[in-house]
């Protein structure tokens, strides 16, 4: 097999081990001719040498310095002996001298990496193997190259031993800290999917790649009190569900799940805190506050998730100015502090202009660049004027341009065809493309956004699901998109446009953000946020 531009060097130590003694000379102390007794060296597309300087145990490691940036038969040996059914906990440490190159463990397949940025310090690098039947299998490692790899990088291991293990009993907890269970399902296409989990210092502490297809991974990670996101990827760009099979995951403690997923493009992180620095707010987090709506699908789930945030605590619109100044600061383009306004900001360029928190808050204005404002992306007048809850509802209210602000007027979100107004980052206003299913006037955001306001709008018709199907009649733009019912609650152009948005552009860290913030101002949260999938489980069909 090829790799196209990865460094796939073969380090395969085939070891002989029982259940209980350790690998032959795994600690590389015991070295004869410049190479580790009990080890063969096949290829020379790496070199070894006998290290005491930079040493996880005893008195030696392993310094194998990998010369060569194409795949070859590079196996360093050594046969490892399994019994049908035992399982063998495998590990190694492993030290990065410049992080050009990855490790990855061979455990009669290919399974963990070692982190490349984690330089000059040990990790481990683990892999619990339950053996099919008893046989001889290669346990070592791959090296792939990474970004800066200039042909030449030296890699230290020690301390390669497998120990023995046991299978747990499924009804004992053996983890002295938290037990987070995994479970991750494929599509058709499972090769293209991967995953890793890091904790609150971006420390890798498992990841998966080149899986199966249509297949369900069950794993348990024992983890300490704190801060933890789980990213997934997809190569393709479709996610793992549902155009080519029912792909999902969920990482859970107690049944309780804390991340899930299915729904996604190319990638999608979702972030969770275990014990005491639960992020949920007190006892509350993610995964708990949803429980209640576990197996429901459709409109039933819909109407679960409303019975779960309908009843937020109303802060008042003044207390928005007090909100942004906080939460609606850029962390995540520029990284400077100023008020983050989807209308203005340009993900890949530098403004035209920036608002101070506070002392910009509008005020008057005559153009871009006057104030920051309070825009309802779901318009006031959509629900008949300055009503509370909605007036204040921090979950579809965001800091904007004033300017900008007016130009949309309540004028619906759409797709424009030919714009009459263009604001700095291209936001625009003008009469919607001709197959849009809707003939008048609309304000496009740019795409970086347009998930973000797909998920407030959709967030207004699950919160006031038991009052929307009223407001048809308030307005003509709100006629304009609602549909009169409190199931749906949105005509089929804008159910269409609004998924469509919310699949290009899947939630980012600024929501995931922003949506604890909104639930530690006013008590509740965006659901479609916390879980994107659950957009196409009830509005799909």
């Amino acid at each position: 097999m090829k790799y196209k531009n990865k460094l796939a060097l073969s380090l395969l130590a085939l070891m002989h081990v029982t259940a209980i003694a350790g690998v032959t000379n795994g600690n590389f102390e015991t070295w004869s001719n410049g190479v580790p007794s009990a080890w063969t060296t096949i290829d020379t597309g790496i070199s070894l040498s006998q290290n005491t300087t930079i040493v996880k145990e005893g008195l030696n490691s392993i310094a194998i310095s990998v010369n060569t940036s194409t795949q070859g038969s590079t196996d360093f040996q050594q046969l490892v002996a399994v019994e049908s059914g035992k399982t063998y906990a495998f590990s190694t440490w492993v030290y990065h001298t410049e992080g050009n190159v990855k490790a990855r463990l061979y455990i009669d397949g290919y399974q963990n990496y070692s982190n490349e940025n984690l330089v000059n310090q040990w990790q481990q690098v683990s892999f619990n193997y339950t053996a099919s039947s008893s046989k001889n299998i290669a346990v070592g490692f791959r090296f792939y190259d990474a970004a800066g790899f200039d042909g030449s990088e030296i890699v230290y291991i020690d301390d390669f031993q497998p120990r023995a293990a046991t299978v747990p009993d499924p009804d004992t907890n053996n983890c002295a800290d938290t037990s987070l269970a995994f479970s991750l399902t494929t599509d058709k296409y499972g090769y293209e999917t991967s995953w890793n989990l890091k904790n609150a210092s971006s420390v890798e502490i498992a990841q998966g790649s080149n899986l199966a297809n249509d297949k369900t991974y069950n794993e348990t990670f024992c983890l300490v009190d704190g801060d933890y996101s789980f990213t997934i990827n997809d190569s393709y760009g479709d996610g793992i569900c549902c155009s080519f099979g029912n792909g999902s995951y969920d990482l859970s403690v107690s049944g309780t799940s804390l991340a899930s997923g299915a729904t996604f493009t190319t990638t999608e992180t979702k972030t969770f805190s275990i014990g005491s620095t639960d992020t949920g707010g007190g006892n509350t987090d993610p995964g708990s506050y949803y429980e209640t709506a576990t197996g429901k699908t459709g409109f039933a789930l819909k109407t679960a998730l409303h019975n779960i945030i309908k009843s937020h605590t109303t802060k008042g619109y003044s207390a928005l100015w007090t909100f942004y100044e906080a939460h609606s600061l850029d962390t995540y383009y520029e990284k400077d502090g100023s008020i983050l306004d989807m209308y203005s900001e340009k993900p890949l360029a530098t403004e035209s202009y920036t608002y101070t928190k506070v002392s910009d808050q509008c005020g008057n204005y005559s153009s871009e660049g006057g104030c920051y404002n309070r825009e309802h992306s779901f318009p006031k007048s959509w629900f008949g004027g300055k009503i509370e809850p909605m007036n204040s509802d921090v979950h579809h209210i965001f800091a904007t341009d004033g300017f900008v602000n007016s130009k949309r007027s309540a004028y619906p979100y759409g797709e424009v065809g030919t714009a009459s107004f263009t604001s700095t980052n291209n936001s625009k206003l003008g009469s919607a493309k001709t197959d849009l299913g809707y003939t008048g006037t609309v304000f496009e955001p740019i795409d970086e956004f347009k998930g973000d306001l797909a998920r407030a709008h959709l967030y207004i018709a699950t919160r006031y699901e038991d009052v929307i199907s009223g407001w048809t009649n308030n307005s003509t733009y709100g006629a304009a998109i609602l549909d009169g019912t409190e199931t749906q609650v949105f005509k089929p152009w804008v159910i269409a446009m609004l998924l469509r948005w919310h699949k290009n552009d899947p939630v980012s860290q600024k929501e995931i953000d922003r949506n604890q913030a909104g639930f530690n101002h006013q008590g509740n949260r965006n659901p479609y946020v916390d879980h994107p999938e659950y957009v196409d489980v009830i509005w799909s069909n």
